[in-house]
């Protein structure tokens, strides 16, 4: 890999705390998306303390940021997919993948692959990266020589939409009872669910509980396992970080799944479409370039040697032209813009906010955010990093875009329902489902236990925010009060929409 600077707005200075941006041209350059079939995500997030603050003994202080790229790649061979580049940042590392993306902080990891990736096959070698190279604890085996041994999770989530071809699926996923069984086989104390509708749209998700049986904290002279040993299955939650607590925990997520997506708003993800908008737009930033030099315009200034073509000698603008309409990072970046992906958390409001992009040829898009938390003057709040991602199969028989954040509803004065607004209204897509995960502990007080208050994710004031998604009619609405998470799933349709009749239901359970 190379650190490569392009455009302003999509490559990142390696300064102190400013995010920063690493390329993978050798992935890139021969990557095509002419198979992609299967939109809906595999999403797994995998949390080894409640947060970065109360990591466990042990673990080194930058926890799973602390592990090189290179070592995870081993772990996305096994998932079949691979890293395009990273955005890299002072709480958060996001992996734009060849299949959707990767999210590493110190506490947690968040992978989402679409297509016939094997995620789930990944699993085990995610929790051995964890203990034998961040330093988190394990307890399912007497030693890391063990081939077993295996990080102890604070919480384990799976979750997914219904498959479209689930008879195309490999390994684990051609069923979510096989995914159960599989999960189930890994750890303890562990919940599956089916949201929403059989003979619909619906949401599957698979949920661990931490322990309330808590083992002592190790001494720097103890094995690298805490006893008690288990060596069956993976328990989850039985170590006790140094002062954790779960009091204040303002972990949200919101997730939008769309499919049957409006045609001509689905052209923008095609290659041939953002070719032709970026041979409108790159001239003229070339000619503007070509204005401000007395000398000859130097479009190699920040590329490594190897990069710059010897023969033939062509003019600043054709170069210009012609790798900012090929590219799929460039063209990730135009398509961004344009589309209003760029406009969702912008930078007028979110100045350290920054995207990558990538469109596929000959068609399909995907993009990470990292969005560091406003500018604040109080000097006690923590300037913690937040992201989104948005990933897109634009082909008219499989159409499909998702798009997830835990960016937290209500800052900076904009609500969830604006968010779902002007995302949905990218894509138009015939109908949608969201569904808001969102930890308890955000409302650290007594008021907590009521309906009635305003900031509860299905209280009575974001009920009749979400209700009626403007130019769409709410179909469904699942609640789910569970230990320490809420959880509201919603499905819509668009008015006026005329579809197959049919519910996309895919696959059987």
């Amino acid at each position: 890999m190379v650190n490569l600077e392009v455009p302003s707005d999509y490559t990142f200075s390696p300064s102190e705390g400013t995010p920063y941006l690493t390329i993978n041209h050798e992935v890139a350059a021969d990557l095509d998306s002419s198979n992609a079939f299967e939109g809906p995500e595999k999403l797994l997030e995998v949390w080894f303390a409640p947060s970065p603050k109360v990591l466990p003994p042990g673990a080194k202080e930058s926890g799973l940021k602390a592990v090189d790229s290179s070592t995870w790649e081993e772990m996305l061979d096994l998932v079949n997919c691979k890293v395009l580049s990273i955005i890299r940042s002072e709480h958060v590392d996001a992996y734009l993948l060849s299949e959707s993306s990767m999210f590493v902080f110190a506490h947690k990891i968040i992978l989402k692959t679409c297509g016939t990736t094997t995620l789930l096959l990944g699993l085990h070698r995610l929790l051995r990266i964890a203990a034998a190279d961040a330093g988190f604890p394990f307890h399912n085996a007497p030693s890391l020589e063990d081939a077993r041994a295996a990080a102890t999770p604070h919480r384990v989530f799976y979750s997914r939409k219904n498959f479209l071809f689930p008879d195309k699926q490999r390994g684990p996923h051609r069923s979510w009872k096989e995914e159960v069984k599989y999960l189930d086989n890994m750890f303890e104390n562990g919940s599956a669910y089916m949201v929403g509708r059989m003979n619909g749209d619906h949401w599957y998700l698979y949920i661990t509980s931490p322990n309330s049986t808590l083992t002592p904290p190790r001494t720097p002279t103890e094995s690298h396992s805490s006893s008690p040993i288990r060596l069956s299955k993976i328990p989850t939650g039985v170590v006790s970080p140094f002062g954790a607590t779960t009091e204040g925990n303002v972990d949200e997520t919101l997730e939008i799944l769309m499919t049957d997506l409006d045609p001509e708003n689905a052209k923008q993800f095609y290659l041939e479409q953002a070719s032709a908008v970026a041979s409108e737009q790159v001239p003229v930033r070339a000619q503007e370039a070509g204005q401000e030099s007395d000398s000859t315009f130097d479009v190699f200034s920040d590329c490594g040697e190897a990069d710059i073509p010897k023969e033939p000698v062509v003019s600043a603008e054709s170069v210009v032209v012609e790798a900012a309409t090929t590219e799929g990072h460039a063209l990730g970046t135009v398509v961004s813009n344009t589309c209003g992906l760029s406009d969702v958390y912008p930078t007028s409001i979110y100045p350290e906010a920054r995207i990558d992009a990538y469109l596929f040829s000959p068609c399909g898009f995907s993009a990470n955010g990292v969005v560091p938390a406003p500018p604040s003057t109080d000097a006690s709040v923590t300037k913690a990093a937040h992201y989104f991602t948005v990933h897109v199969t634009p082909e008219p028989d499989c159409s499909f875009a998702s798009f997830e954040t835990n960016v937290p509803g209500g800052q900076n004065g904009r609500e969830t329902s604006d968010v779902i607004e002007q995302v949905v209204n990218i894509f138009r897509p015939g109908r949608f489902s969201v569904t808001l995960f969102e930890a308890k502990g955000k409302i650290t007080d007594v008021a907590r236990t009521s309906e009635e208050d305003p900031r509860r994710s299905w209280g009575p004031a974001v009920k009749q925010r979400m209700e009626r998604i403007n130019g769409y009619r709410r179909i469904d609405r699942v609640v789910h009060d569970f230990e320490d998470y809420d959880l509201v799933f919603r499905f819509y349709e668009r008015e006026g929409w005329v579809g197959d009749g049919g519910a996309r239901v895919g696959e059987e359970d």
